[in-house]
């Protein structure tokens, strides 16, 4: 996760107004808008959930890179995670980041910065992600999405201010080759051993995700949910829910009948209930893939509409909403979090508990882990602090002067 997806893509009015602090620091909490927030807090459950299965090792990994030796409940939870969360919720996380982005830099346009220096501030942030991105890949994680993210923001800043036309064929274009990329991964999917050492994982992590930045990067496999993001920035849908109902209703449906028909064939071969042959379930891999876009989409909708129905009530920024809301604007910090912990906890290289274990196990520690992040995000907000890794990407892309405050209450 990125700062566009906490401090700056969030510090909006619940008019739709810019808020009065400019580019030079966030509105605190209370006004917030809820719709992005509640977003990225409920999909960081579903990143914790899709990521520890890349921990687990051991095993003959099969479909959906899971243990072929699963149990019966194993295999019961492993149709429900992929049908619901494996490739829906990187879009959702990948489309929260183009509106991010697009409101960033609208925000910096109302501040009077200048084009030049805007566009500079921009691209440092997109630079800086994939720093993070290294740093996190070498140190714990490979499948680290900040790197992709950067990199793909790149490309994105050079379209977020096209025609629609434009954006659609970019879209079409990013979601065909998505397909492709997963239709291959799908087929040529292998369960060589991970190193136990340190100082080897990292060699081996880091080679991995340049490899993954590289190819993620241009064949645009992150694109096209950015660009939904996009045109959903461009329309107030996130930052003014209540104003398009109808609108978030018809996509959050729509969004959902496409993932669930589109998933569901590969769901069936990832829990083994369905066995076909190697293209077939690559073919299945990449519709699975290419519908998680819509559900994505579908699932942002449905915390927008949360979030209208929390307006119309002039519901007060706490309880259960507060306490999610609360991670998400830590989302960069929470998404670090799940790597200290699974990390060393799973890994051969730490206390190597991923070695043998069922994905049952592992989602319930996935669960947990989340929930810490809960606690942590919550603990933040109640003593007006902010998460200390968007602390810091603000820091390096504004300038020391650009720390923002404690929150207030």
């Amino acid at each position: 996760m990125s700062d566009e997806h906490s401090d700056d893509a969030t510090a909006v009015r619940t008019d739709g107004r810019a808020g009065e602090a400019g580019a030079g620091g966030p509105l605190p909490a209370s006004r917030r808008s809820w719709a992005p927030d509640l977003a990225r807090g409920g999909v960081l459950l579903g990143i914790a959930l899709a990521n520890v299965g890349l921990y687990l090792h051991g095993t003959e990994i099969g479909p959906g890179l899971r243990p072929v030796d699963g149990s019966p409940l194993d295999r019961a939870l492993d149709l429900v995670v992929t049908l619901l969360v494996n490739d829906r919720s990187r879009p959702m996380f990948a489309l929260l980041f183009g509106f991010g982005l697009v409101t960033m830099a609208r925000r910096l346009t109302e501040s009077g910065t200048a084009p030049r220096r805007s566009r500079s501030v921009l691209r440092r942030r997109q630079l800086l992600l994939i720093a993070f991105g290294a740093v996190h890949a070498a140190l714990l994680f490979e499948g680290d999405i900040l790197g992709i993210y950067g990199a793909t923001g790149l490309v994105l800043l050079l379209l977020m201010n096209r025609r629609p036309r434009v954006l659609v064929a970019w879209g079409t274009v990013s979601l065909l080759l998505l397909g492709v990329v997963y239709a291959v991964i799908d087929v040529a999917a292998d369960s060589a051993a991970a190193p136990a050492g340190y100082l080897d994982s990292v060699v081996e992590r880091l080679s991995v995700w340049v490899l993954g930045i590289t190819v993620g990067t241009v064949l645009m496999i992150v694109l096209a949910p950015m660009l939904v993001g996009v045109a959903m920035a461009r329309a107030g849908l996130l930052d003014r829910p209540w104003e398009h109902v109808p609108v978030l209703r018809r996509v959050a449906v729509l969004g959902s009948v496409v993932g669930v028909v589109g998933g569901l064939p590969y769901a069936l071969v990832v829990a083994r209930v369905w066995e076909p042959g190697a293209v077939t379930s690559g073919v299945l891999s990449a519709v699975h893939a290419v519908t998680g876009t819509a559900m994505g989409a579908a699932y942002v909708c449905l915390f927008a509409l949360w979030a209208a129905r929390l307006h119309g009530r002039r519901a007060p920024r706490r309880g259960a909403p507060a306490v999610l809301a609360a991670v998400g604007e830590r989302s960069l910090t929470c998404y670090l979090l799940q790597s200290v912990v699974l990390a060393p906890l799973l890994s051969p290289w730490g206390l190597g508990l991923g070695d043998g274990m069922g994905t049952a196990t592992a989602y319930g520690i996935a669960v947990a882990v989340w929930l810490l992040t809960v606690a942590v995000a919550w603990a933040m907000a109640a003593t007006g602090r902010r998460g200390p890794f968007e602390v810091l990407l603000r820091r390096l892309t504004y300038g020391r002067g650009a720390t923002p405050a404690p929150v207030a209450g």
